[in-house]
């Protein structure tokens, strides 16, 4: 069962047999009645959870924008955050499991009583330490709260009921349907599932939801050029941070235990990145070298840029095009943080960016479904289909297209995504190859550890690497 998606069913009410409610429990209408509805931490996130149902935002950027100017204690902002981003990754298997209890249209029910069960029975299935009962409570409250005493009544007999049942669920016949089974089971998009089939098999489609499903580690890149791996790490220790290499990128770490990062020294004196260690991979396959002129055509926020100006000592030029002048801040701010200055953050448009000189290497960090990314975005596996991918390969390709006519004669693109999706990585690439035959492909295992290289070209896998799944290939231009 994918994404239930009536978002702007407020003013509905389809609870099986439910009559208008009495006077007395009519739910509040006035705005000033409103905060009382979502206070603390599990109101918060049901409203969080409507929001985003009703609209086209990300999760990251509703929990971010209300994070920052919510009155929450970090515990509850961590419980928040939790139970969001739980909530959003798991939603196939909720839905499937609360269809089921539910006595009536569940996919038509209120939002905030479909949230509100989600929320509770996310708690009551993947985190231990909070005691069902109270995770029923909080979801009662927050309906009574609306709904008056009737629908919090039916939220509370479907949750107790499930509760009484939570060894015995079912789900999907595994011989039947596989797809369907590991679609609720692993909560993802059936056609996303019949994908992974076809390509990784039954072991590695499973593996690779799982990994997708894993709660995100923070990754921090070490800036070589302000500080070491050994300086960082022995911070890190003395401070009793927990961390761990990364297994693919020698010079990332993992953090288990320090989310704050940004009220860290470590950050503030620009010693330290925040990078996936597979983005880091592929500025690693450019190379970048001291005095090279090189053009990141689509570089917001920077970390790409960043690293590549760190690697050339900073000396030479880097252009971090953008096509958004809101970002433009962004990208100025985290290279003065790392202590580079030949970054030139630049407004424009990829597909007719004009420097009028050719550069040495050309960053094509295209836009991409993101669905390598779903361990730190969840709902993006909701948000897109397969003709977004499609589309996306098609932009992919005429960015590419265009950056060929930036390189000079021995010059380097370097293409890079984060997804898993092959129309948007070897196929564009091979694509371009056939368009532009002064272009070749340069085996990737020169620059980076053979671990991640496939046919040539980085690729890496959440539940091989312990990183995003991402693509980059080097596109060297005949002198």
């Amino acid at each position: 069962m994918g994404l239930t998606g009536d978002g702007e069913c407020y003013t509905c009410d389809c609870m099986e047999n439910e009559q208008a409610p009495a006077a007395d429990e009519r739910r509040p209408t006035s705005r000033e009645n409103a905060p009382l509805i979502f206070e603390g931490a599990r109101g918060t996130a049901v409203k969080l959870l409507c929001r985003y149902e009703s609209s086209d935002s990300y999760i990251d950027k509703l929990l971010d924008g209300e994070l920052r100017r919510g009155e929450l204690q970090q515990a509850d902002k961590a419980l928040v955050t939790e139970l969001v981003s739980g909530t959003v990754r798991w939603q196939a298997r909720l839905d499937w499991i609360l269809a089921g209890f539910y006595h009536g249209d569940y996919p038509k029910c209120l939002p905030i009583v479909r949230n509100a069960l989600r929320i509770a029975l996310y708690q009551m299935l993947f985190l231990s330490k909070i005691p069902p009962p109270a995770a029923i409570n909080e979801s009662v409250e927050i309906v009574k709260r609306f709904k008056g005493d009737r629908s919090a009544g039916i939220v509370n007999g479907v949750l107790r009921n499930i509760l009484r049942n939570i060894t015995n669920l079912r789900y999907p016949s595994k011989d039947e349907d596989l797809a369907a089974h590991l679609a609720v089971l692993y909560s993802h998009p059936k056609w996303m599932v019949k994908r992974y089939l076809s390509r990784y098999g039954d072991v590695g489609a499973e593996e690779l939801m799982s990994a997708n499903n894993h709660r995100p580690m923070l990754t921090l890149r070490v800036n070589a050029f302000r500080s070491s791996l050994d300086l960082v790490t022995q911070a890190l220790n003395e401070s009793e941070i927990k961390w761990e290499p990364s297994p693919v990128h020698p010079n990332s770490i993992m953090i288990t235990s320090l989310r704050d990062v940004r009220s860290s020294p470590l950050f503030d004196q620009g010693m330290i990145t925040i990078q996936d260690a597979s983005a880091s991979l592929a500025v690693q396959l450019a190379s970048p070298k001291p005095g090279m002129t090189v053009y990141d055509l689509c570089a917001a926020p920077g970390g790409k840029a960043v690293y590549a100006a760190e690697l050339m000592q900073n000396t030479g030029k880097l252009v971090a095009l953008e096509k958004y002048e809101s970002k433009i801040a962004l990208i100025g701010e985290n290279a003065r943080r790392a202590g580079v200055s030949i970054i030139e953050p630049t407004v424009g448009d990829a597909l007719t960016f004009d420097p009028g000189a050719p550069a040495d290497l050309v960053l094509v960090d295209a836009p991409c479904s993101g669905l390598g990314t779903m361990s730190k975005k969840p709902d993006i596996k909701w948000r897109r289909t397969m003709e977004d991918v499609r589309s996306m390969a098609r932009f992919q390709s005429s960015i590419l297209d265009h950056a060929a006519t930036l390189v000079r004669p021995g010059g380097t693109i370097v293409y890079s995504t984060c997804t898993t999706e092959p129309e948007e990585n070897a196929m564009v690439v091979h694509d371009f190859l056939q368009r532009h035959p002064d272009f070749q492909l340069e085996d990737a295992t020169k620059y980076v550890d053979a671990s991640v290289v496939t046919d040539g070209m980085v690729q890496t896998f959440p539940h091989k690497h312990r990183c995003d799944g991402a693509f980059a290939a080097r596109l060297v231009r005949s002198a």
